[in-house]
């Protein structure tokens, strides 16, 4: 079963909840986890969602949480009849958390999740655990885990729907024309310099960058406009300290604007 997503380095994990006081209340009090049928597709996968519903005030996490957060995780084992997983990760908010950039949602993440059966037209059970942080005055992480067998007979939920709805448009959806990062040898890694020619986004745009490469993270990212050309900058350190070289492809940049969203899939030499 494909693992889709890698744990931060610990540094970056821990420092919401060793910054923050101990929240007294219990998990149960801040967040409660389901699994929303979506019934089956014309190409005969599952479709479903996991969704966290938040109390007031309470916010979770996007997979590239910025510097004050901790991204969800997941542990799909003791699932039946699950080929590949793959998740749909609606356009998230950008916080400003104690001075410190976050990026999630607030109360209520919906995720949809489509499974391809590892036999086709057996029933899909999917059982685990998610890992994840939640932050109010107070940071904590949490653990809750999962077991519902899917109903194939269902019809469209409206929250999954929703949720995808609210996906990233894609480069060629935003009118990108060319996406290029230069690349620079620091102290520590890799300054990255993303070049985006795009359309505006809307509002005060920002850009995430993300490695592709689970051995890898990147600081949070400078963005800047001239034009119909985004500029995003960050430097990109491995977890081990060791040399790294890096694969243009597989970095993915996502601009966060006002209007909407762009997931852009590799950049070219700068």
């Amino acid at each position: 079963m494909r693992t889709l997503f890698e744990k931060i380095p610990a540094t970056l994990a821990l420092c919401a909840t060793l910054a923050a006081p101990v929240y007294a209340g219990g998990l149960d009090d801040v967040v409660r986890l389901d699994v929303l049928d979506g019934g089956v597709t014309k190409k005969g996968t599952y479709l479903g969602a996991i969704r966290l519903t938040l109390a007031d005030g309470w916010k979770t996490y996007w997979r590239a949480p910025g510097e004050a957060g901790i991204p969800p995780s997941f542990d799909w084992r003791g699932s039946r009849n699950v080929g590949e997983v793959s998740i749909t990760w609606p356009a998230p908010e950008v916080f400003d958390q104690n001075g410190l950039r976050s990026i999630g949602y607030e109360d209520q993440l919906v995720l949809p999740v489509e499974i391809t059966p590892a036999k086709p037209g057996q029933p899909v059970r999917l059982k685990g655990e998610m890992d994840f942080g939640v932050c109010k005055e107070v940071c904590i992480p949490g653990n809750l885990s999962f077991d519902h067998r899917l109903d194939s007979g269902a019809g469209r939920h409206p929250a999954i729907a929703a949720a995808l709805a609210q996906r990233p448009y894609s480069a060629r959806e935003a009118g990108v024309k060319s996406a290029s990062c230069r690349l620079k040898p620091t102290q520590h890694g890799l300054q990255i310099e993303a070049r985006i020619a795009m359309p505006p986004a809307g509002g005060a745009e920002v850009a995430v960058i993300e490695p592709g490469n689970p051995a890898l993270w990147a600081a949070e990212t400078r963005t800047r406009r001239q034009g119909n050309t985004l500029i995003a900058s960050s430097e990109v350190i491995s977890n081990s300290g060791a040399a790294f070289a890096l694969d243009r492809s597989e970095v993915r940049i996502t601009v966060l604007g006002a209007r909407h969203a762009v997931d852009i899939q590799g950049c070219t030499p700068g």
